[in-house]
């Protein structure tokens, strides 16, 4: 199934219309403001489009285009919909800030109790969480932009007070976000006899290095980030002594929330005070990559054009920047750890701490890898070999070939992989995060690699891979009740799975959502150049401007007769073939083939003696 990501995203958008718009009006529906996380990631269904691509811009009336407006008919016309869902994002803000005026960014229910026995109490699930500090990062970021378009373009009182009270909102909360993601960076330091010393050099020997060489090669390879944890950073929390013993290994990220006695942020913007954290200091494979993307954000090059930030925020996004370098670098450098096997090629990854193996966590190391090969442009092996752990992924979660009886793939998907949230258990039962977003992560992380490859083959690879699994993902939208076209049905795919009855999943159909806007920027872009082509459209050119010039030697027997006009013409396109080739050879070559059929045609006519 080939991916259309405007169609797709349409379809999307359709759907939210009947989903979230009641006669007009933004509804929430029952589990609206159960969660800042859900809510979020509602919003930048729609958000992240309209301010992502040029062609679902909603911030400008007179610029939206017919078949956004149509697919968007529930929240009225065209000069409506942005000021509803203006609208929508200032209930957001207004559900998610406490009665002291201080932003929350509570898990609500996307948190579970570990203990099917015992209910979480109310004050766990007010607990925040990373995925809502990376989530509100992204959500205001763009609201912000479309103010700043928005803003120009209407002259009501009523809605440029509403825009004034969302902006405020917004950089208070961006705010807010920010030094939530500080605070919740950790670096953990453990001896390599201990039990997560032992699981990291068994992980990153691989069997190729003897278990005393591995620390040293650890040494080697991370000394200049041990230095820059140890020197650079403030952690808040009793490191650093310890990072200056390079006989020690260490792990940094970010936990799932707030980091158990991580020290207040100085700011000068009023956010209200800064809760005590809870959380074990000790990294989350998923909540860094969550992490990770949301600060990438931060300075993107939309945050930079329209200027987004304030003085402060940009001084907290350069203390985030350095943590997410310092985070990729890492987590890369350990992925590739040894030469003749990666540690990430040993699927399913199993973290040091309570020894967790999933194939999702060996998608999040992978994601964490794709995110630094974008950064620093990926090698052709590098790459290449990226792409053969995202097919044995796709494989082993069962997305590319089927699943079997009692298959334990199928938990990947339903009921997902539970995270046991260390820490949680200082307020009432342990709290666990439970994700099924597999196969969109998939999707997402294989899509990115896409736009980063300038190799063929891999190219071609990833994009056959691509496609099975967007096949796979869009087989599992609902197709009836409130959720019809939003996702996600696990049934549709996998009959055998366990029947839930769930709301739509925000999780998913935002992940998907990131998907179209990723594959959108991939077909923006120019395609990749082939050498061989290349070659052969500059043959093909020479031959042809050849046989033009030829042919222009001949007398015109009547003036501006069809000989001349197609002469003319060949002489045209010849021209574009050539001013294209370096970036189009294909193309060029398509071009130019047309012409020296032409060209024959009129060889072939005056040498039989017929005028044309």
């Amino acid at each position: 199934m080939r991916i259309k990501p405007r169609q797709h995203l349409l379809d999307i958008w359709r759907a939210m219309a009947r989903n979230s718009f009641d006669g007009g009006e933004w509804s929430w529906g029952k589990w609206g403001g159960l969660s800042s996380v859900a809510d979020a990631e509602r919003l930048l269904c729609l958000m992240y489009p309209a301010t992502e691509i040029p062609g679902f811009r909603l911030d400008d009336p007179d610029l939206t285009q017919d078949d956004v407006v149509r697919a968007l008919e529930g929240a009225g016309g065209r000069t409506e919909i942005p000021v509803l869902l203006m609208g929508a994002v200032a209930d957001f803000m207004r559900a998610h800030t406490g009665h002291d005026g201080r932003p929350t960014f509570a898990g609500g229910h996307y948190f579970a109790s570990e203990d099917g026995g015992r209910e979480l109490t109310a004050e766990q699930r007010e607990v925040e969480v990373v995925d809502s500090y990376s989530m509100s990062v992204t959500l205001c970021l763009a609201t912000l932009g479309f103010l700043r378009v928005y803003g120009t373009n209407t002259a009501r009182r009523d809605v440029l007070h509403l825009i004034e009270e969302l902006r405020n909102a917004c950089g208070k909360r961006l705010t807010a976000a920010m030094v939530g993601l500080l605070r919740s960076f950790t670096v953990k330091v453990f001896d390599e006899g201990s039990p997560e010393g032992r699981t990291l050099c068994e992980l990153l020997g691989q069997g190729q290095l003897p278990a005393r060489l591995v620390p040293q090669k650890f040494q080697r390879r991370f000394r200049a980030l041990r230095t820059t944890l140890g020197e650079d950073l403030f952690l808040g929390v009793d490191v650093h002594e310890a990072l200056r013993d390079e006989g020690r290994l260490f792990e940094c990220g970010w936990a799932w929330s707030l980091v158990k006695d991580a020290p207040r942020v100085d700011v000068d913007t009023d956010i209200g005070v800064q809760p005590d954290g809870i959380a074990a200091p000790a990294p989350h494979l998923h909540f860094t990559v969550v992490a990770l993307d949301g600060i990438q954000d931060l300075f993107s090059d939309r945050t930079l054009t329209l200027g987004l930030l304030d003085g402060e925020q940009q001084r907290l996004a350069e203390a985030l920047r350095l943590r997410w370098e310092i985070t990729q670098r890492y987590w890369s450098g350990v992925a590739r750890f040894t030469d003749e096997r990666w540690p990430l090629e040993d699927i399913p990854w199993r973290t040091t701490g309570r020894q967790l193996e999933s194939s999702y966590l060996s998608l999040s190391v992978a994601a964490i890898l794709v995110q630094d090969l974008v950064r620093r442009r990926a090698t052709d092996e590098d790459l290449t070999r990226t792409v053969a752990v995202m097919e044995r992924l796709a494989d082993r979660g069962r997305i590319t070939t089927r699943m079997t009886r009692e298959d334990a793939a199928l938990a990947l998907h339903r009921p997902g992989v539970a995270l046991p949230l260390e820490g949680s258990e200082a307020l009432g039962p342990s709290m666990r995060w439970t994700m099924t977003d597999f196969s969109a992560q998939l999707l997402k992380r294989t899509v990115q690699l896409c736009a980063l490859s300038r190799n063929l083959p891999a190219y071609d690879r990833l994009v056959r891979l691509a496609e099975h699994v967007f096949e796979h993902v869009w087989q599992r939208r609902l197709t009836e009740g409130e959720g019809a076209g939003l996702w996600d049905d696990v049934q549709a795919v996998y009959p055998e799975a366990p029947r839930q009855e769930d709301p739509p999943s925000w999780a998913v159909t935002e992940r998907v959502t990131e998907c179209m806007v990723a594959a959108h920027h991939l077909y923006d872009q120019s395609p990749i150049r082939s050498a061989e082509l290349a070659s052969l459209a500059r043959g093909l050119l020479s031959e042809a401007t050849h046989l033009l010039g030829r042919e222009q030697l001949q007398a015109e027997p009547t003036a501006g007769g069809q000989r001349g006009r197609a002469l003319k013409r060949a002489e045209v396109t010849l021209r574009r073939a050539d001013r294209i080739l370096d970036e189009l050879p294909g193309t060029a070559c398509a071009l130019t083939v047309s012409v020296l059929s032409e060209l024959d045609a009129l060889a072939q006519a005056r040498h039989d003696g017929q005028g044309v």
